[in-house]
């Protein structure tokens, strides 16, 4: 048991969470490493179809507009609506019973996407798996904001994030593979079904943290309405900033991640296993490091100015975005693979790091549905409009430039992208005063 179960609403009351070194508990470490592997789980099931999205462009008769639809903004609409009802419910009810649900949900309807036999079956089939996934993330930041006190948030939120890359390495890694052996329908089947049997132990395994643990008791018994988190939020300039931020950073990361196999099969002549394999590797490695530094670097500079939250994932960006230039128009393979594991690992710093302040801004009770709202615009800019845009551009541009065309969309999604930037940096100027309010 960590010290801080034994402490009293009067202690609570008092310290400083910000700075109090009380150890995390086993519970909380079980917890996190749990939840996790629910996320990686997330992702290979949303990620799976973008490894083989060309055999089943093939088999359909699709354009990339249809595929930027299937991958971002169908999946995107119903993820982002769904997503706001869960998170008020799992500000007031049991977050890891809603995660086990929404765990089993997703991983049943990936399992279903191998049964389609036309785009309109195959699209309905994503979006059960995005109804299910909006039900993750939120309650899950909520529970780590509950068993992590502020000054280790961001740390333990990237790592949360961490489930990302893993889930990006499985389904590009396994996608690739099976879909070489056995066919596009067994990859879906293969990687959904494990899903719902690890759905059943973490709803058996997972305690349910106290709510507002690292607060007073009088923040931490506080039971906000819908209308009072937005009334809240909207007082908070930074908040809205941090957002589209991150929604513009998450543009060029879906947009261009979402056709990056596509990018080395046609451009540089991958087959669908040696382009798995290189994202696997290169893009869920290099995202999996710049997750984890990007929590663990805020974390530490934050003692300092808790403006490093967006000034870190500001400065990153602009780190990235002159390495899009030479890793999507070089034809030399063996220089574009380490260009693109630099830009992917500065642009993947930043989510940790803007969870764990966009907390900081609001009571516990609202946190679940504060993420909720950031994953809406987040989700809404970069994963709806992201691959929406760059299949839109790739079919524009493939008249007059052939194949070559989707190097271009993919640039001038980069361009794009680099907007978030500026927001970042509007967000540090209001941040200060909107903590202190």
């Amino acid at each position: 048991m960590g010290s801080d179960e034994m402490t009293t609403p009067t202690e609570r009351a008092s310290r400083n969470p910000f700075v109090d070194d009380a150890p995390v508990s086993s519970k909380a470490r079980y917890a996190l490493f749990m939840l996790t592997i629910a996320y990686t789980f997330n992702f290979i099931d949303r990620q799976i179809l973008v490894i083989i999205q060309e055999p089943i462009k093939a088999e359909m008769g699709l354009s990339d507009t249809q595929l930027g639809l299937l991958t971002g903004f169908a999946f995107a609409l119903v993820y982002i609506v769904a997503g706001i009802p869960i998170a008020y419910q799992a500000d007031r009810g049991n977050r890891r019973n809603i995660i086990s649900l929404a765990v089993a949900g997703w991983s049943a309807m990936t399992a279903l996407s191998g049964l389609a036999q036309n785009y309109g079956q195959l699209l309905l089939a994503r979006i059960g798996v995005g109804i299910g996934e909006a039900g993750g993330s939120p309650p899950a930041h909520a529970m780590i904001s509950d068993n992590y006190p502020p000054h280790r948030r961001a740390t333990a939120l990237g790592i949360y994030s961490t489930g990302v890359h893993f889930g990006v390495f499985a389904g590009f890694l396994l996608g690739g593979f099976i879909n070489e052996w056995m066919g596009w329908r067994a990859a879906f089947m293969l990687v959904g079904l494990p899903g719902i049997v690890f759905a059943v132990l973490f709803r058996w395994t997972v305690a349910e943290p106290e709510r507002g643990r690292w607060e007073n008791v009088e923040v931490a018994g506080q039971r906000p309405t819908l209308g009072g988190t937005l009334s809240l939020l909207r007082r908070y300039r930074s908040f809205w900033f941090i957002a589209v931020g991150c929604g513009l950073t998450a543009f060029a990361g879906y947009g261009n991640g979402n056709f990056a196999p596509s990018f080395l099969m046609r451009i540089h002549g991958l087959d669908s296993s040696e382009a798995g394999l290189v994202m696997a590797l290169v893009g869920g490695g290099s995202g999996l490091l710049g997750t984890l530094l990007g929590g663990r670097l805020a974390d530490h500079l934050a003692t300092r100015d808790e403006r490093w939250y967006v000034w870190l994932p500001a400065i990153a960006s602009g780190a990235a975005l002159p390495l899009a230039f030479p890793y999507l128009l070089l034809d030399d393979i063996r220089l574009v693979i380490p260009l693109i594991f630099v830009a992917n690992l500065m642009l993947n710093t930043y989510l940790g790091p803007c969870l764990a302040i966009s907390h900081r801004l609001v009571p516990p009770a609202m946190r679940a549905l504060t993420s909720a709202i950031l994953l809406f615009v987040l989700n809404l800019i970069g994963l709806g409009l992201g691959p929406l845009v760059a299949g839109f551009l790739s079919d524009r541009f493939e008249p007059r430039f052939g194949e070559e065309g989707l190097r271009y969309a993919m640039l001038v999604v980069a361009m794009i992208s680099s907007l978030g930037i500026v927001m970042f940096g509007l967000a540090a100027r209001s941040l200060r005063t909107d903590l202190e309010t």
